[in-house]
């Protein structure tokens, strides 16, 4: 069987989609063109453009707004849910009805992702609709965008019949990468294999660079990658070594899931606008704020990105007795969106500075878990230090290498550059080296696209696996003791770097499963424990390795039966870990499924 013509690589943005697609039916002996996907979507009422940037907002008009012929797409729009630009600059006016950051959602550790419960405080007229279901709304317009504008005339070319590679950040634990997978399975798109962003921006800087790209790194080079998105801050070392004479790379590290992006940027500009609001005499309420932080987001990302543009204006509805009463107007300026990143998010810091912990109140809201410290510096020099060997204090990159949004700022750039340059104690220092690049819109898209024609052998490839290593609790066989808890261990499942493919079956090992009735799996993850392999049992592991999942479920057989089983692990080729229980007796498997999360 032939393999698909097209390679599609979708950038799920938490604030903006990308999709970009290559045709690798070309034969030839350069690589073929990475283009963009033009997505038709709502601009206003009546309007639909095509724009290759696609908003991640999901707008719920109420019932009076809803023309009588409905929103009009392309393809048919049965539910009314309105995704792409319309969706934020409406939601901004209207944020209950507004879903925004649906990626964010699919890691919480608060929530089940497919419980629904967005948007967070909507009004009653409002079906809620859950994270997965969320992001299967946003892949689904992207399916049908392409199905329309590529495959209206032959349906082999359908998204469904392509090879399509979607990105995740580096740091989305296996419940979430398999949350992801099952939203884009309920989306239609079914050939989907996840590869983690800071990977695929980087491939896109080897696709544009040709050759070249083996002149700006050497044997030796430690590459960090940072990447600033809408939500995330994800951060991965890349380790240039040789291999045969030739360069070859290898992902040696990647950083927590933090919850500290552009989401936290907007929403100090917009505390900074509303307070110049407040001392001219205007003050706003907590809808208004919601508004007032889209409508920053939207300035800085206007400024960032337009060369010379020193100011963009911000607008607030007015709020009066019964119709909207006015329009609150200010401003935002370059220098003022400068000031506020480089001092609130990038400050200079030493090597030794840990992210602050600040102390937690007994009632709080349920909503995404933010980081308590928005200083992405603190948090740079604290993943730093977590891969640094006995002899040194912290590891320091030799190169580094940009994206996102924010880092259009070349003053951020400056920033992050200078502060880990002053890590280094050595008595002969040498800068850190910055990887030129001018893509940070379309990096992680274009390079999925790439990273599909590397897995047909037509490219470059970064060797890693699994970012984390992967463990799940088991109970001591011991006598019980009165007061005392039974001991659990870790049962290491999943060692780091396993690569996309790997299936070992712990068949030396043997353990007791009971079925029939309702039991506890404990899931656990470390970043920092690289040395585990698979099969090992570790009894004290301090706070190297932390529960990220709690599976309560019942597994098929006869109420209460206990049964010996193996453990069989497979990473998949789509980039998921799937766990099964064999019965020694008779080989019947159980699944595990890591999708249902809470915090343990």
């Amino acid at each position: 069987m032939s393999e698909p013509d097209y390679i599609i690589g979708i950038d799920l943005g938490t604030t903006n989609s990308v999709v970009a697609f290559v045709d690798a039916s070309v034969s030839d002996t350069r690589l073929p063109e990475i283009r963009l996907l033009d997505i038709p979507q709502i601009i206003n009422e009546g309007v639909v453009e095509k724009q290759n940037i696609l908003p991640s907002f999901i707008y719920f008009p109420p019932v009076h707004e809803i023309p009588d012929n409905g929103f009009v797409l392309p393809w048919d729009n049965e539910n009314n849910l309105i995704v792409g630009e319309y969706a934020r600059e409406r939601g901004a006016e209207l944020p209950q009805r507004l879903i925004s950051s649906s990626k964010s959602w699919l890691c919480n550790v608060m929530i089940d992702g497919n419980q629904p419960v967005l948007p967070w405080d909507a009004p009653n007229d409002i079906s809620k609709i859950s994270p997965v279901e969320a992001s299967s709304e946003i892949l689904r317009h992207i399916r049908n965008a392409w199905n329309d504008t590529m495959a209206s005339e032959d349906d082999r070319l359908k998204i469904e019949n392509q090879d399509v590679f979607l990105t995740v950040p580096a740091s989305f634990d296996a419940v979430a990468r398999d949350l992801t997978i099952k939203a884009a399975e309920s989306a239609g798109i079914v050939n989907v294999t996840l590869l983690e962003e800071p990977q695929a921006a980087f491939y896109s800087w080897i696709e544009s660079s040709g050759d070249q790209w083996r002149k700006q790194v050497k044997k030796g080079d430690l590459v960090l990658v940072c990447d600033i998105g809408g939500g995330t801050s994800d951060f991965t070392l890349i380790q240039v070594s040789e291999d045969d004479g030739d360069l070859a790379l290898e992902r040696i590290a990647v950083g927590n899931h933090l919850l500290v992006g552009g989401d936290n940027m907007d929403l100090a500009l917009a505390y900074a606008v509303s307070q110049k609001m407040s001392e001219s005499g205007t003050r706003i309420d907590s809808w208004q704020m919601r508004s007032l932080v889209y409508s920053c987001r939207n300035a800085k990302e206007k400024i960032l990105s337009t060369p010379g543009m020193d100011e963009y204006p911000v607008t607030v509805l007015g709020r009066g007795s019964g119709l909207i009463s006015s329009t609150i107007k200010s401003s935002v300026s370059r220098s003022q969106i400068e000031k506020i990143l480089l001092d609130g998010f990038f400050p200079k810091c030493e090597s030794i500075s840990m992210p602050e912990k600040s102390s937690k109140i007994g009632l709080q809201e349920t909503g995404l878990s933010y980081e308590s410290d928005p200083a992405v510096t603190r948090h740079l020099a604290g993943f730093l230090t977590q891969q640094k060997k006995e002899d040194n204090d912290i590891i320091l990159p030799t190169v580094v290498f940009f994206n996102g949004g924010v880092m259009k700022s070349g003053s951020v750039r400056e920033q992050i550059t200078k502060t880990i340059d002053s890590w280094d104690n050595r008595d002969d220092p040498s800068p850190v080296r910055e990887i030129h690049v001018h893509d940070f819109d379309y990096a992680v898209a274009k390079g999925a696209a790439y990273y599909g024609l590397a897995r047909r052998g037509r490219g470059v490839r970064i060797h890693g696996g699994l970012g984390k290593s992967y463990y799940i609790g088991i109970a001591a066989s011991m006598p019980a003791v009165p007061g005392m808890p039974l001991p659990v261990k870790a049962l290491c499942v999943a060692s780091f770097g396993m690569e996309e493919g790997s299936r070992i079956n712990l068949t030396n090992q043997e353990f007791v499963l009971v079925i029939g009735e309702p039991v506890r799996f404990d899931f656990l993850a470390s970043l920092v424990r690289k040395q585990d392999v698979t099969g090992e049992i570790i009894e004290d592991w301090q706070d190297e390795i932390e529960e990220i999942a709690t599976i309560e479920t019942t597994l098929d057989g006869e109420y209460g039966k206990v049964i010996r089983v193996t453990i069989e692990i497979n990473v998949t080729e789509v980039g998921t870990l799937e766990l099964w229980c064999v019965s020694v007796d008779d080989a019947q498997k159980w699944k595990l499924e890591f999708n249902v999360r809470e915090q343990v």
